[in-house]
């Protein structure tokens, strides 16, 4: 208590006013910086005063022993939190301990969606300024968190998990990847690893099928369906002639163009699945948990084959008979009367 009184003291003859006066320090807004924002870091286990002269310094409070004063008239000396904090406008003592009690640290957001492929992720990663593609790419190279899963894996296309991440301002390439890595994992370790190995299926199999099911569907409804096409496929030794698994192959080799040909169709690659019968020899791109759930979990239907609608659904066929006339309807059919009604200016 005595020194909480001295600090009072030491504070009135600052303020060159009375107790009331240093009091109102603490309510009174401050901003000492230039400039829209500034930035201060508190590190782990520092303490009250090396806080207050921390933000002393930077200009967020007016003086250390102001904060000390808001630190003792709202009792949360013991719960700041370290962290990297933002301060865009000026603030009272109060409202600056407050900012610190709460935890409120700044975090950059980067959004990553379902089926995207590394070469992809590491473009938005330097798009959205947190660093280079190649930083991204190199740090996708950390097979290590993931070997236990997937011995064979050379990179970790497949396993990072899209999602929206809040990120600390000086976050790396690598504490990205270890967030996505580990929210994977989250998702995959426990019922769904369970099923895998029930199955008799390896991950990387599953992972590999679930990212076929991603690119080839956005409809929560079709997943299963178009799983179980593939898993029919993979059961009877049939090719899955894909032609995400194309693209996948062309876009490594930096050929694709954004149309698939018939000469594309022909590439020698282990991804092309037209040519090689079998999954292709890893994930082609970031599956999300549903298409995760409907690899492990494909519906229970007899599918061959699917066909677009063109209006992002699909109709499937067990037989190819009926793939057959389900192309001549949905594409044949339909891209000719498009062309006409284009021709007569419908």
């Amino acid at each position: 208590m005595r020194r909480w009184v001295g600090l009072l003291i030491v504070l009135a003859v600052t303020a060159g006013g009375g107790v009331a006066a240093a009091l109102r320090t603490v309510d009174t807004p401050f901003q000492g910086y230039a400039g829209p924002e500034q930035f201060v870091e508190i590190a782990p286990g520092t303490g009250t005063s090396a806080i207050g002269g921390q933000l002393a310094r930077a200009g967020v409070v007016s003086h250390p022993l102001v904060f000390r004063l808001a630190l003792w008239r709202t009792g949360q000396a013991r719960v700041l939190q370290a962290g990297d904090y933002q301060f865009t406008r000026p603030l009272s003592a109060r409202e600056v301990v407050g900012h610190l009690a709460r935890g409120e640290v700044f975090a950059r957001t980067i959004t990553f969606r379902e089926g995207l492929t590394l070469r992809e992720m590491a473009q938005h990663f330097r798009a959205q300024g947190f660093g280079t593609a190649e930083d991204f790419l190199e740090a996708a190279r950390a097979t290590a968190f993931i070997s236990d899963l997937d011995p064979a894996a050379t990179d970790l296309e497949g396993y990072l998990f899209p999602d929206t991440y809040a990120l600390p301002r000086r976050a790396s390439a690598n504490d990205l990847i270890v967030r996505m890595v580990t929210l994977f994992r989250q998702h995959y370790d426990g019922p769904l690893f369970d099923a895998v190995r029930r199955a008799g299926v390896t991950t990387r199999e599953i992972v590999t099928l679930a990212s076929l099911v991603e690119k080839e569907t956005a409809r929560a409804d079709e997943r299963p369906l178009v799983a179980a096409v593939y898993r029919n496929r993979w059961t009877i030794g049939m090719g899955m002639q894909a032609d995400p698994t194309v693209i996948y192959a062309l876009l490594q080799r930096g050929t694709y163009t954004g149309n698939l040909t018939r000469a594309d169709l022909q590439i020698d690659s282990p991804y092309n699945t037209y040519r090689y019968r079998g999954l292709p020899p890893g994930p082609i791109a970031a599956p999300g948990l549903a298409s995760l759930q409907a690899a492990v979990r494909p519906a229970d239907v007899s599918h061959l084959y699917f066909v677009s609608r063109n209006d992002g659904s699909h109709v499937f066929a067990d037989t190819l008979d009926e793939h057959n006339r389900n192309v001549q309807r949905w594409q044949v059919e339909y891209f000719r009367q498009r062309r006409q009604a284009t021709r007569h200016g419908r």
